[in-house]
């Protein structure tokens, strides 16, 4: 297992890893297990050895905490140094973390100190007996006999072994700095590259198809897809993009303790699973869910008015999904869906369905939690598992991943020839550093200077003031009915009156939007003009009674009441 480990690792680092571990065989070999008369160490001298290598991995410690690299890749390599320290026993060789190390230490101390074979107690007394003066000239006899017999033996102090991390600091250039492998489109840890994993969702049957970009944006909303849809391609999806996360994890943020977060990811889902309140997995889901077609999650809504603001024809396709009339008023259809959250199919009238038959066929055809059969439960329960863990790893990702949209955003505005120099500099800047990555940290690549927040342009760097300022982008417009929503100059306000978020706001407040609310942002004064304008159609309405005239026989002309008076009084 050892060896296969040093094995996987590229050529500089393995030349690197077995030239430090022969460093620390030799000096192994001084201390125990060289010559005909080996010299062992003693309980006191383990317990000196214990708290001197305590002492220097906290000293360490510290000064990896307290340096602040220049660049994003010193920053990743001090996390990494922090994470990793290779310890060296008689006969293997394994990475470990010098918190581990420190605590694996502090342990073998504590049990040295307890001394439960007694050995300690032994060395004090030979050393404070009445022969100690004896003991002492033994010791010293057999390490002057030791080094007489191996004069060109070479030990490697302990204080060497730490060096590197102080070559590293100092002289990154020099040492060897790319300590983590990420591909291109990673940058060095700054960004995600699941341009594969996009590739196999593709592939899932059932799933939306949307373009890559969009696809950064909601990987992570796997509640928003059907339940039946959730098969084997679907479970085989999620381990390929759980898988990437966590080796992306570990090795953009080296710091962050996975197993911890995923025993904290599984303990939360527990909870919310016993609950019935799992994201896309709840009791209340299960009438949407349960259907394939078009579905509609009722989880999102809380009375019924919320649905009749969906509209008749989204109305009309949840109810079709469900087997369940879809004719009549707005209020009818959102009515008729509502009453269907939280119940299974059997337990709805008859009268609701199409027909009076009720399909019962298989688990796509039951609608309530509890009834779901349990070889088939255990089985999404495995699925949903998958999807905890990578919503708890989206949550650690969240910066990372809207730096990848911002650069997949820049890098789609850029036209061919513009990406390939925007490369080209990025591989010359990486050969210049000695990393020979083209996600190195080239200035270009960095956190542009803008004191003033200038909005960026298509090569990623601020606009011009002039053009700033030209197109009135230093104005901000306040919606109250888009949810407070702030725009950034008079055009993008302008066309968002006619995008969906003002639409949908509209429609919640039961106003049509129409060319009578253009610029109107307050919700009280676009119900104040709605009801003016109700007002004013009902005064301009035509009236029957008042407004119709009739001809009698003579020719006059009079009104319908006036008619109809008249001709009850007998005078026509």
């Amino acid at each position: 297992m050892k060896i296969g480990y040093i094995a996987n690792k590229p050529i500089e680092e393995r030349a690197l890893m077995l030239s430090w571990l022969q460093q620390r065989e030799n000096e192994i070999s001084v201390k125990y297990y060289k010559g005909s008369d080996p010299i062992m160490e003693t309980v006191l001298e383990q317990q000196r050895r214990y708290h001197e290598e305590r002492e220097r991995l906290i000293n360490e410690l510290t000064k990896e905490m307290l340096y602040n690299g220049v660049t994003h890749k010193e920053k990743l390599n001090s996390e990494f140094r922090v994470r990793l320290m290779y310890d060296v026993s008689f006969t293997f060789f394994v990475p470990t973390a010098l918190l581990q190390r420190y605590l694996e230490l502090t342990r073998e101390l504590r049990d040295l100190y307890d001394d439960k074979d007694g050995m300690r107690k032994m060395d004090i007394q030979a050393l404070s007996g009445p022969n100690e003066f004896n003991e002492f000239y033994d010791r010293l006899k057999q390490v002057k006999d030791f080094h007489r017999k191996h004069p060109d033996e070479i030990c490697v102090p302990m204080s060497t072994e730490f060096e590197k991390y102080k070559e590293m600091r100092e002289k990154p250039e020099e040492a060897n700095a790319t300590l983590i492998e990420f591909s291109d489109e990673e940058g060095y840890g700054r960004f995600l590259d699941l341009h594969d994993i996009y590739k196999k969702y593709l592939n899932v049957k059932g799933v939306p198809r949307i373009d890559y970009l969009t696809y950064i944006s909601f990987f992570d909303r796997l509640y928003d897809i059907a339940r039946d849809k959730k098969g084997i391609a679907y479970k085989t999806y999620l381990e390929d993009l759980l898988a990437y996360l966590e080796d992306f994890l570990s090795r953009a943020r080296p710091i962050v303790d996975l197993d911890e977060e995923t025993k904290d990811a599984l303990a939360k889902f527990e909870t919310e699973w016993a609950q019935g309140t799992f994201p896309g997995w709840g009791r209340e889901a299960a009438p949407a869910l349960s259907h394939g077609g078009a579905h509609l999650d009722l989880t999102a809504f809380t009375t019924w008015e919320e649905l009749a603001s969906l509209g008749l024809d989204r109305l009309k396709s949840a109810l079709l999904a469900l087997g369940l009339k879809c004719g009549g008023t707005l209020e009818e259809r959102a009515k008729r869906l509502w009453s269907t959250k939280g119940k299974a199919l059997e337990e709805l009238p008859a009268e609701m369905f199409v027909t009076k038959q009720r399909a019962t066929k298989g688990f796509a055809k039951t609608a309530a939690w509890g009834h779901m059969p349990a070889a088939l439960s255990e089985k999404h329960r495995q699925v949903a598992v998958l999807e905890a863990r990578i919503y708890r790893l989206s949550e650690l990702l969240k910066e990372i991943r809207e730096a990848t949209i911002e650069n997949v955003q820049r890098r789609q505005a850029r036209v061919g020839f513009e990406r390939d120099e925007d490369d080209a500099d990025a591989d010359k800047a990486g050969n210049a550093d000695g990393s020979g990555n083209a996600g190195g940290d080239d200035e270009e690549d960095d956190i542009p200077y803008n004191p003033k927040n200038l909005p960026l342009g298509w090569d990623g760097k601020p606009i011009p003031y002039w053009l700033y300022k030209l197109h009135g982008l230093n104005m901000y417009y306040s919606c109250e009915i888009c949810g407070n929503v702030t725009y950034r100059g008079p055009k993008a306000f302008q066309q968002h009156f006619s995008e969906w978020r003002h639409a949908h706001g509209m429609r919640c407040l039961g106003i049509p939007n129409t060319i009578h609310f253009a610029h109107v942002t307050k919700i009280e004064d676009a119900l104040a003009l709605w009801q003016r304008i109700r007002t004013m159609k009902e005064s301009e309405r035509w009236r029957p009674d008042v407004e119709e005239e009739l001809e009698d026989n003579s020719g006059n002309v009079v009104s319908r009441k006036t008619y109809e008076d008249l001709k009850r009084q007998g005078l026509l």
